[in-house]
């Protein structure tokens, strides 16, 4: 009889050096907003930006669907054939290669597919939240793009958005799905404590105020993961709180690996150390447990009515 692999065995979580892929890295993170920014531009505002990330699927990061005068359509990265799929609900596609080339073509051919399509779309030609950036349409330097690199990414969150769901099934109270900012590049988490939160001071690189403190207007603890960057130069799981409540940034927090970064003000946990664990799952949902724990008992959460047993598949939960 053939056993199958365990679905948290070591090799299925991709070793992910910051350095060896930190160029396509770049690029990608400049394409991803270009799409990201499309479904901003057709989609109703949700509250915390909710409406504006991209969700993995079995294939890359997908918009989900978005509406167009009657009809929808939606946009993926596929990372297994390396292309940029836009698909209308009238039968109608196109598929923009993803090989190297620079930000502006990739702006102006993706503009060009949606054409194709009769899909006219206006973006703000910006990208966000990153200090000094140029204009889609001129940056002609951020063009390395190595696929096999950009599809370790994609498979190493699946592994995270699969760990992060059944994170996510234990609690009652408001919650985000499990998706990708393109702004900051990352996969998150968030929970709610159902209490409004002081506004938040800005100041984000190529955000405005005004959207930063409709994302923080409640009190939260948010995890994720990013593949590194700035002050840390590896990929990362971190967590944190807003407001910061008293105490938060001293709690002992698990795995033995995990600490509180103070220059960025949040807890982080080396990906390497949970991809190397025996257990990845087991390691990974302590750190997302335990530094949510610091926030909720820090910050006088209501932990008994909003906790809930984590979920089983086919199982209701029991009332």
């Amino acid at each position: 009889m053939t056993r199958g692999r365990s679905e948290s065995a070591p090799e299925a979580w991709p070793s992910l050096p910051y350095a060896d892929w930190k160029n396509t890295y770049e690029t990608l993170h400049l394409w991803t907003q270009i799409v990201g920014k499309i479904r901003v531009a057709q989609t109703p505002w949700v509250n915390h930006q909710w409406h504006v990330a991209l969700y993995p699927t079995a294939r890359g990061l997908a918009t989900s669907s978005i509406p167009d005068q009657g009809r929808t359509f939606e946009i993926e990265f596929d990372f297994i054939n390396h292309a940029l799929d836009i698909r209308s609900s009238d039968a109608r596609s196109v598929a923009v290669p993803l090989t190297e080339g620079s930000v502006a073509e990739f702006h102006a051919a993706v503009l060009g597919a949606l054409n194709r399509l009769d899909i006219d779309v206006q973006i703000h030609s910006t990208p966000n939240e990153i200090p000094g950036a140029v204009p889609f349409r001129e940056d002609k330097a951020h063009r390395a793009f190595v696929a096999e690199q950009a599809q370790r990414f994609w498979q190493a969150l699946l592994q995270v958005d699969r760990v992060f769901k059944r994170f996510r099934s234990g609690f009652l109270g408001k919650a985000s799905p499990v998706h990708f900012f393109w702004g900051s590049f990352d996969l998150a988490v968030t929970r709610f404590s159902g209490r409004p939160a002081p506004a938040h001071p800005g100041g984000v690189p190529g955000l405005p105020d005004a959207i930063t403190r409709e994302a923080y207007s409640h009190e939260l603890s948010s995890a994720g993961f990013w593949p590194g960057g700035g002050a840390v130069d590896y990929p990362a799981f971190y967590s944190y709180a807003y407001p910061e409540p008293p105490n938060f940034r001293f709690t002992t927090v698990a795995p033995r690996e995990a600490f509180f970064h103070e220059q960025l003000g949040e807890f982080l946990l080396p990906y390497e150390a949970v991809r190397t664990a025996a257990n990845p799952d087991a390691v990974l949902l302590a750190f997302l447990r335990s530094t949510y724990e610091a926030a909720a008992d820090a910050g006088g959460w209501d932990r008994a009515a909003l906790e809930c047993p984590l979920g089983e598949p086919g199982v209701p939960r029991v009332i």
